[in-house]
Order: structure tokens, then C-alpha cells, then sequence
């Protein structure tokens, strides 16, 4: 009897499926773990930790000396900057590849019990779902209430936003970290197991950190964090992409439950041919995929103002608006499961 629990006993693909599953479901009933315990609040801190060094020797009032300590054409915070960029991504990925090692040890229900718990931090639609309803639940209170809630998901002034500026603002939120923040980390599980999940989540984490050029403090993020940046959109290229694809079945499989195969295809059609060209409209290669793909699915107008704008001929963002983007999400994360899931047996 006991050998029905052995490592062996259930393929490890298999269990990297049921780990993917059971980490969802934690997500769904448990959400975020503490601060002082939660992986992704560490990888911050040591990010902000190292920003001392990166910065040794350049601040903002002399720019001038950093721009004289070059190697290979870039100044020393960005060498300095992608040094530790690595050195932490190799530290996360070698405890990732630890716990991953020790599972695959592990009786089977074992390992896909630790697998998921180690899994699950990486992750985060439970409070992305609820952070972007939040919002609208706010607005209906008054605008300063949206505009606080909002805060909490983007880094721009929100105070200067009105009310459909408020809920576009969200509704990028949503279709951006949709990808960032749950099916980005489920393919990258499903490729390279932990250790992938723990890296993409430590670059999305010093790119929201670091990646960002501009003013902040004292201290001037041009070079420091343009590997971080980079790195990001290199991790990031693939699964903006599935994500936009996932959203396009979603809603023509909608369509066509609720009316006929014929309105699914004229859905899914004309919005993945103007989909490539709205996606490029954004600075960042691959947050276009997603944001582009709601706007177009919601027939809405998105836009960061002075940056850029996704669907311009779209109408302006309601209220109902962002129920039914929650709505197509979830939709999209399930059949990412799915997805992800059958990606990791081929790729095992």
C-alpha cells in the first residue's frame, strides 16, 4: 500500500500539475500570506537593501561622476545594477531549485503539498481580483475614495484622474497583471518548474522596483535599473502574448455560447488584426498584449494621459466595465490552468 505514495509512484509532471491546481486554490481560498513571511516582500527588501552600493558612487547631484565610470559604453550603476540584479536572481533560484529537489524526494502527496505552498507566493489573482473591484466599489462611494483605492495598484498620481480615467486606470491594472501576476508565473512554472516561477517573479519584482527611469529620491533610475527592466521584458515576451491569445478564445467561446459560432468568429477576427497594432502604441513591449486586448474586447478607451492610448476610437469606460473585465479574467486564468498544465506534461 505504502508504494502508492512514493516518489515515483505518480509521474512528476503530474505532480507539477496538481501543484499548479493546488497552489491556485490557496490563492482562491487563502490569498497572500503575512508580510514577514511572504517571499515576493524579501525579494524587495533585499532589492532596496543593495540600492545603497549600485549607488555608491553616483547620486543626483553628481550625475557627471557616473557617467565617467564606464565599461562597455554604460556607466558603473548600470554594471553595478545588473550585478546584483543577478546575484539575488541567483540566490532565488538556487533556494527555488532546493525546494524542488527536496520534493521531488518527498512521497508524492508531500511534494505536491510543498511545491504548491512554495509555488503559490509567486502568484496573486485572489488580490488583484479584489484590489481592481475595489476600485469600482470606491468610486461608488466618491471620486477621492477611487482615487485612493487606485493608488494601491498603479504608481501615477491619481489624484489628478477623474472618474473614467479612474476606471481606465484599472482596467489596465487588471489586463497587465493578469499577465505579471498569474499566468506569466504559471507558464514559467510549467517550463522550468519552481526555480522558473521564483525568477520571473524576482524580475517582475526589480522591474517594478528599479525599472522605472526617472527621479526618485535622490537618486536618478536611468542606467541603475535598465537590466532589471530588461530582463523583465525578455521573461515577460512569451506569456503577454498567451495572455492576450487566452483572452481573444475566452471571449469568442463567450460569443458563441451566448449567441453563435458565426458572432465568435467576428469577434475574435477583427480584434487580433488590430491587435498588433494597438499593442505597439504602449512603451513597454509586452504590457500593450493584454491592455489592447481588453480595450478592444470592451470596446473601450485606455489610456495613460501624455503617453499613449489603446483603442482611441473605443467609448469611455463605465462602471460596468469592470465586472465584466474581472469577469473575462477569471475565464482567462482557468483556461490558463488548463493550459499551463498540458504545457508542463509536454514539456516533461
Amino acid at each position: 500500500m505504502l508504494e502508492w505514495f512514493a516518489p515515483q509512484a505518480l509521474p512528476w509532471p503530474l505532480q507539477m500539475v496538481l501543484a499548479m491546481v493546488a497552489a491556485m486554490a490557496l490563492d482562491a481560498y487563502f490569498g497572500e500570506p503575512p508580510l514577514r513571511w511572504h517571499p515576493v516582500v524579501w525579494m524587495g527588501r533585499s532589492l532596496q537593501w543593495a540600492e545603497a552600493w549600485v549607488f555608491a558612487r553616483a547620486n543626483s547631484e553628481d550625475n557627471a561622476l557616473a557617467n565617467t565610470l564606464r565599461l562597455g559604453g554604460a556607466p558603473a550603476t548600470f554594471w553595478r545594477g545588473a550585478l546584483v540584479w543577478c546575484a539575488i536572481a541567483l540566490l532565488c533560484v538556487g533556494l527555488g531549485w532546493g525546494v524542488q529537489c527536496i520534493a521531488k524526494q518527498l512521497p508524492w502527496p508531500f511534494a505536491v503539498a510543498l511545491l504548491a505552498l512554495a509555488f503559490k507566493p509567486m502568484l496573486a489573482w485572489r488580490m488583484l481580483r479584489q484590489e481592481v473591484q475595489g476600485v469600482q466599489t470606491a468610486l461608488e462611494h466618491s471620486l477621492p475614495q477611487g482615487q485612493q483605492q487606485l493608488a494601491r495598484l498603479v504608481s501615477r498620481d491619481t489624484k489628478v484622474l477623474d472618474a473614467t480615467q479612474v476606471r481606465e486606470s484599472a482596467l489596465e491594472s487588471l489586463s497587465e497583471n493578469l499577465n505579471d501576476s498569474v499566468l506569466a508565473p504559471l507558464f514559467w512554472f510549467a517550463v522550468l518548474g519552481l526555480p522558473g516561477a521564483v525568477l520571473y517573479r524576482f524580475a517582475n519584482t526589480a522591474d517594478a522596483m528599479w525599472g522605472y527611469p526617472g527621479q526618485r529620491g535622490t537618486r536618478h533610475w536611468f542606467w541603475a535599473g535598465k537590466w532589471a527592466a530588461r530582463a523583465d521584458d525578455v521573461l515577460s515576451a512569451i506569456p503577454a502574448r498567451l495572455t492576450a491569445v487566452l483572452l481573444l478564445l475566452i471571449s469568442a467561446k463567450l460569443a458563441h455560447v451566448c449567441f453563435s459560432a458565426t458572432s465568435a468568429v467576428a469577434l475574435a477576427i477583427p480584434a487580433w488584426r488590430t491587435l498588433c497594432q494597438e499593442a505597439a502604441r504602449t512603451p513597454s513591449p509586452n504590457s500593450g498584449w493584454p491592455m489592447a486586448t481588453m480595450a478592444l474586447l470592451l470596446h473601450v478607451r485606455l489610456g495613460k494621459p501624455g503617453v499613449y492610448v489603446l483603442n482611441p476610437a473605443g467609448r469611455a469606460a463605465a462602471a460596468e466595465d469592470i465586472p465584466l473585465a474581472i469577469t473575462l479574467a477569471q475565464h482567462a486564468v482557468l483556461a490558463g490552468v488548463v493550459a499551463m498544465g498540458l504545457l508542463a506534461l509536454g514539456v516533461a
